[in-house]
């Protein structure tokens, strides 16, 4: 009888990658994958355990599987990701049903690791560093095989004192360029069509290997790929996008027209604190510069509300910045004091309640900001992405270019005749509510 394998995958899109690489390997070793993970014999919880928050849903999460687990349901659970690299002790201790917790550096063990589980119950587990998990593999992707993310460096170097990244996955490492073209052209002739390239810092790539950095030149080998209509960037840091890179993005074709610059502040003390550059003054110049250089880009960014030392007056210029900025996206989180690093031990830590506050009213701010830009589209024709089916609406969901998976807006399209998961349609925008357009397939 052959061992079904269940994958729960949370987190950010770089751990999905890793979790795409553990599926492949399962495959390969003969183990039947199951999409429903409660079917499924042995389930993987591949965690994230970047902030508080994070760390909850994937305790939760196991504590679920463990139950169905008490219950005969399923027969193994175990715990991958980041959660397991920066708590595997703790996690033996605290859950005593789980079958096994592998360090990242072990990854690359997983099908031996499930085959030893499934057949004696127990996996020898020889913990490795972190800077053995493999920064390529072949994949089995997760979702519809339309689009993939393209994972191009592994860990962090630019030290935030607020982050658990470069403790949790180690230094910045970039993959060799003629690696990362393999797998992308692999990708595409597997099917994919939208491509997300995706990093700690993407605009950092290559530093480590070529001396400088090489995304500009990266972008413009991708686009020369036969296949790919969509290709997207994630996680580029404001000090280093270049006006060399500004020109890459204006000038091809198959790079959407949206950046991802998580900023975190505007203050310039605030920024000092995270270890961050910039100041409100060369942010709003950057910021007019994209807009300037490609008149039809969405900008997305991240905000920190709470951070240590941050006063009222600061918090008050960051909702200034953003009413000032009126970016497309915009996502705020509260600062979540992490163990180990520098920011937890600083003193004039903000209470939590008033961090959540000021992330609530920023999150309001930008709601009214991303409606008004949203009404402005309405009566337009876009070019959407079809996802999938919403059967409560009766609609098909998709995305438009501005929009990258998860993490931001949809599109419900209604239509005439049946559309295809992956499929490229022209819709006309009918009207917009609760941040997703509705309109109709032309």
């Amino acid at each position: 009888m052959s061992v079904k394998v269940g994958m729960v995958s949370l987190g950010c899109p770089k751990n999905q990658v890793d979790a795409e690489k553990m599926m492949f390997g399962l495959r390969a070793y003969g183990f039947e994958l199951s999409d429903v993970p409660e079917e499924a014999d042995i389930v993987i919880v591949n965690t994230c355990g970047f902030i508080q928050s994070a760390k909850e849903e994937a305790i939760e999460t196991l504590l679920e599987f463990l139950a169905l687990k008490n219950e005969g349901g399923i027969k193994g659970v175990v715990c991958t990701g980041c959660l397991a690299e920066r708590y595997r002790d703790d996690i033996m201790e605290s859950l005593p049903g789980i079958d096994a917790v592998v360090p990242l550096g072990n990854d690359g063990e997983i099908a031996r690791i499930i085959g030893e589980l499934a057949e004696t119950g127990e996996a020898d587990i020889d913990p490795r560093d972190k800077y053995d998990l493999p920064l390529e593999g072949d994949r089995t992707l997760i979702g519809g095989g339309y689009s993939a993310y393209l994972k191009i460096a592994e860990g962090c170097s630019n030290g935030c004192t607020y982050c658990a990244i470069p403790a949790i996955r180690g230094r910045f490492r970039s993959r060799p360029m003629e690696n990362v073209l393999d797998e992308a052209r692999q990708l595409a002739e597997s099917g994919v069509t939208e491509l997300i390239v995706v990093a700690q810092d993407t605009s950092r790539y290559g530093e480590d290997i070529y001396g400088e950095s090489r995304i500009a030149e990266l972008l413009t080998e991708l686009c020369r790929i036969d296949g790919f209509r969509w290709i997207r960037t994630l996680y580029m840091y404001p000090e280093r996008i270049t006006d060399k890179l500004i020109d890459v993005i204006a000038k091809e074709p198959k790079l959407v027209k949206y950046l991802d610059i998580p900023i975190q502040h505007c203050n310039a003390e605030v920024l000092k604190r995270m270890n961050r550059r910039g100041d409100r003054e060369t942010l709003a110049a950057l910021m007019n510069k994209l807009r300037e250089r490609i008149p039809d880009i969405t900008l997305r960014t991240t905000l920190i509300t709470g951070f240590v030392g941050e006063t009222e007056e600061q918090f008050e210029e960051l909702a200034e910045f953003v009413g000032e900025m009126r970016f497309d996206r915009l996502g705020c989180f509260a600062y979540s004091e992490e163990e180990g690093t520098p920011a937890a031990k600083m003193d004039g830590q903000v209470p939590p309640e008033e961090r959540v506050r000021r992330s609530e009213i920023i999150t309001e701010q930008q709601m009214f900001i991303t409606d008004e830009l949203m009404a402005q589209k309405v009566g337009s024709t876009l070019e959407v992405l079809i996802d999938g089916f919403d059967e409560d609406e009766g609609l098909f969901v998709g995305r438009t270019a501005a929009d990258a998976p998860e993490i931001d807006g949809c599109v419900l399209v209604a239509s005439d005749r049946g559309l295809a998961e992956g499929e490229y349609v022209t819709v006309h925008i009918d009207s917009c509510e609760d941040g997703c357009f509705y309109g109709s397939a032309q």
